[in-house]
């Protein structure tokens, strides 16, 4: 058993819909370099709801509202820098997303439409995702 300080990072993720049914991705300016999508890690003293909304507007430029708490991610191998376990938010929000921060660029796809490489595990949240918009079915409890 490792120590108490090699504990898994904390992360959020946004899956930011938009009114035409599309969704917000982001092209990251430091490696993994590809495309992903908005979140980042938790603060000490912050709410994962808070850094949602942080990180949703410091990337995107948008501000969110947080409709669900979609899923949690925590595949020690999701994340190729660090062990991080990822809390996933379904947001909305209006307007055309700008790269900021550490988003080289920020763009809006739909499900057939996504760029490539998504990097992370996002690909596997993304499916995850559009499955559950199709049929209601949450992501099965993974090992």
């Amino acid at each position: 058993m490792k120590s108490g300080r090699d504990t898994p990072l904390v992360t959020v993720d946004i899956i930011i819909e938009v009114e035409d049914g599309r969704i917000v991705l982001i092209e990251r300016k430091n490696p993994p370099h590809g495309w992903a999508l908005p979140g980042g890690f938790v603060d000490y003293g912050e709410s994962l709801e808070a850094a949602a909304l942080r990180e949703a507007r410091e990337e995107t430029a948008l501000e969110v509202n947080l409709r669900e708490q979609f899923c949690a991610y925590s595949d020690p191998h999701r994340d190729p820098r660090f062990h991080t376990v990822s809390t996933v938010f379904i947001a909305s929000a209006r307007g055309q997303p700008e790269g900021r921060d550490d988003a080289k660029r920020a763009a809006l796809f739909g499900e057939n439409a996504l760029p490539a490489p998504i990097v992370f595990d996002h690909p596997q949240i993304l499916k995850d995702y559009f499955h559950y918009k199709r049929t209601g079915e949450r992501p099965k409890v993974r090992k």
